[in-house]
């Protein structure tokens, strides 16, 4: 698959963003908030995905708009560079822990996005970035990349651990789903369209 390239500029956030699904996981990231940096970081490196993206945003305000957005460009850029979706596996599945940390991730390249989040992010910070910015994130990219995406935090208490085990699941499961199924010579639905 070729490199899919996302420009999206608006009054609080100017972000430009490059994608290469079948990558080996480089990556070049930098949105301003350093939290969201590494958690993109996970997707890339864990899915093998090649990610660049600059963004500057409104963060002197709060980083709400940037992480929002950067999940919409993300996920713009997926819906891209999966195309017409033929020969597609389009499901994935990823259990992963990180010490007492576990979370499950489960996607569907449906074309119709839908977001399920199961289990306890506590409120805090995870230095200067507000946990709950995990869920906004997470909800921007299913909408835009049009996934049915289902995250389950199953347990933990250490909530850098709980992010960075939410955030390699849905790598994995996201290379599982984004993979190229030999055997399959269409769209995989009986619909016959995604």
């Amino acid at each position: 698959m070729e490199t899919v390239s996302i420009e999206r500029n608006t009054k609080e956030t100017r972000i430009s963003l490059s994608l290469k699904i079948d990558g080996v996981g480089e990556s070049s990231i930098d949105t301003s908030v350093p939290f969201l940096d590494h958690m993109i970081n996970q997707i890339s490196q864990h899915g093998f995905f090649d990610v660049k993206i600059k963004a500057v945003g409104d963060t002197a305000i709060d980083f709400h708009h940037t992480v929002e957005d950067c999940g919409i460009a993300l996920g713009q850029a997926f819906k891209a560079a999966l195309g017409d979706k033929k020969g597609l596996a389009r499901f994935g599945h990823a259990s992963i822990p990180l010490n007492e940390a576990l979370a499950s991730v489960s996607v569907d390249c449906s074309g119709r996005p839908f977001f399920v989040f199961k289990g306890d992010i506590p409120k805090g910070k995870i230095g200067d970035f507000d946990a709950e910015l995990i869920e906004e994130f997470l909800q921007a990219f299913a909408n835009s990349a049009g996934l049915t995406l289902h995250v389950k935090v199953e347990h933990g208490t250490n909530l850098h651990h709980i992010a960075e085990a939410v955030f390699k699941s849905l790598a994995r499961a996201l290379d599982a789903a984004t993979r190229r199924e030999p055997r399959s010579v269409g769209v995989p639905s009986t619909k016959g369209v995604l």
